[in-house]
């Protein structure tokens, strides 16, 4: 064999061998990926009235200041929080709806602008 064929297949048995040695990956849950998880709780749909969501869900727990609208191409956003999610609405309609932290340890993102 030739001398650098010789020098690769050294190279593969030791990066074999330091690969079987390190330690298993181990990996976080992220809030993101929670957020990606299907629902536990039914929440308000895209699309929704102010008006069918209170029917459906009750009063809000805190109906946050309105943001936006200063230009007709900024439309006003309202938030209504729930305990266990925050409803986002264009003008009257429904555009997101946020999961609220599962437990106080949790870390996430920041509180809302009040």
């Amino acid at each position: 064999m030739t001398r650098s064929i010789v020098s690769v297949l050294v190279a593969t048995a030791l990066g074999g061998a330091l690969l079987s040695a390190a330690p298993p990956a181990a990996a976080d849950t992220l809030l993101v990926d929670r957020a990606r998880q299907p629902a536990a709780v039914a929440v308000p749909a895209r699309g929704m009235s102010m008006a069918e969501v209170e029917a459906r869900f009750g009063a809000p727990s805190e109906r946050l200041d309105p943001r936006g609208g200063q230009k007709r191409q900024w439309p006003t956003i309202h938030r209504w929080v729930y305990p266990s999610f925050t409803v986002y609405f264009e003008r009257n309609k429904v555009i997101d709806t946020v999961a609220n932290r599962a437990t106080a340890a949790e870390v996430g993102p920041k509180p809302a602008i009040r």
